[in-house]
């Protein structure tokens, strides 16, 4: 039989669980690309000499090196340092880190289309530094990079089943374990499939959401 559909209801429930893992693994290490991203590109765009040249560096080295090899270097190296880490954990952190110097690219574009009037007015009327960053710089840098923020995490989504390396329990390392157990591949492999389908088309409608929600707000300031 190609497909059994007995066999598909029984595993459904446990790929819904390790769902849940695959979820919370790509929002906690989208929210850490997120915000290390944004100081990433501060630091690298406003920062003196002796912080941007080390964090550019540090941005291209770990972009041109494997997100696996990254995650099996905080996950088995770290320790060797002092610093043991759980698989979730480790995988998380990798995945933010690894996505965080992507996202410092957006929005550096983003800080860099800044006009240089808006840096002269905040001057003329004796703005702090973080002020500036906070209520004039970075809600306009942000709006026009959602989109491609967006595509990050789509991409950070489907980049969660190498976190099966190390052996955490999300969809894919679940879908294996279950074909193992019970020689059949079709199934598992099919459904997950599927559910990174539904959840990237849904995370790209939120996306689309909030582009617009942002575009209204700007227009109506």
């Amino acid at each position: 039989m190609f497909w059994d559909w007995s066999f598909t209801w029984e595993i459904l429930p446990l790929l819904a669980q390790a769902s849940v893992i695959t979820v919370e693994a790509t929002l906690l290490g989208f929210l850490i690309a997120a915000v290390l991203g944004l100081l990433f590109a501060i630091g690298r765009l406003y920062g003196p000499a002796w912080l941007s040249v080390p964090l550019t560096g540090l941005i291209e080295f770990i972009r041109s090196t494997p997100l696996l090899i990254q995650i099996f270097f905080i996950y088995f190296v770290f320790p060797e340092f002092g610093l043991t880490l759980g698989a979730m954990t480790a995988g998380v952190l990798a995945l933010g880190i690894h996505y965080a110097t992507y996202c410092s690219e957006v929005y550096r574009a983003g800080l860099a289309n800044i006009p240089r009037g808006q840096w002269e007015a905040s001057l003329a009327l004796n703005l702090p530094a973080l002020q500036t960053f906070r209520d004039v710089i970075i809600p306009q840098a942000i709006p026009p990079v959602v989109p491609a923020l967006g595509n990050y995490l789509v991409a950070l989504f489907k980049d969660t089943p190498l976190l099966s390396a190390i052996a955490v329990l999300e969809l894919m390392q679940t879908a294996k374990i279950i074909g193992s157990e019970n020689f059949r591949y079709t199934e598992p492999i099919t459904l997950v499939g599927i559910i990174f389908l539904l959840f990237s088309l849904v995370a790209a409608a939120l996306i689309r959401l909030v582009e617009s929600w942002l575009n209204r707000r700007i227009m109506r300031l």
